[in-house]
């Protein structure tokens, strides 16, 4: 049973999903083609194409960015051992 044509102009493929063939699926779930899946970042308000992980390289930057290990007593304030 065959599924028909992919629907990107100029492509006689099988199709796999959506419409396209496994190639042109492919570009259209990573916003190549019109209409893609995640267009945008999925940062409330931000309206700039996507790049990673859902968001934009300004958000990605932000939420993935490594930090550098702070240790958490810096002033040397270890506990002093109790008298008994």
């Amino acid at each position: 049973m065959s599924k028909g044509n992919c629907k990107k102009d100029g492509c006689g493929k099988e199709v796999r999903a959506k419409g396209y063939c496994d190639r042109h699926y492919r570009q259209w779930r990573r916003g190549k083609l019109p209409k893609p899946r995640y267009s945008t970042c999925h940062s409330e308000g931000c309206r700039k194409p996507r790049q990673r992980r859902g968001l934009c390289a300004e958000h990605y930057a932000k939420e993935y960015a490594k930090t550098s290990a702070t240790p958490a007593d810096a002033g040397g304030t270890a506990a002093e051992p109790q008298a008994s």
